[in-house]
């Protein structure tokens, strides 16, 4: 497994609780060790995680470990990664990409959840 600081591995026996139960918005990277683009994405999302920590959770499961969560969840290809909301998967990004695009792309999911106006009587 690809290890950066930061970012959680997750298995089968530990997804439910790092992922599907996690308060936060928890973004899951389906990774492998012979994945290139998955090597040039680690420093992105452990740079990601750092940042937002107060935001979203950044996790990785490696697919020739976890096959079981790989099929579940359709993943088809590396890196491909999902964004996990009160247990349901809301996004699904395939392929590496530069922090500011990854962060662009993850902006809705980053918005606080709630009305962003006060309320007003």
């Amino acid at each position: 497994m690809i290890r950066t600081e930061g970012v959680t591995d997750v298995t089968e026996e530990t997804f439910e609780a790092e992922v599907l139960e996690s308060a936060l918005p928890v973004l899951v990277q389906f990774t492998a060790e012979w994945c290139g683009p998955c090597r040039q994405l680690a420093p992105v999302l452990g740079a990601i995680a750092r940042q937002e920590a107060d935001r979203i959770r950044i996790v990785q499961l490696d697919v020739d470990r976890e096959p079981g969560i790989t099929v579940r969840y359709g993943v088809l290809a590396t890196p491909t990664l999902m964004v996990f909301r009160a247990g349901e998967p809301v996004r699904s990004i395939v392929g590496a990409r530069p922090k500011r695009k990854l962060l662009k792309e993850l902006e809705d999911v980053l918005a606080p959840a709630g009305p962003t106006e006060p309320h007003r009587p």
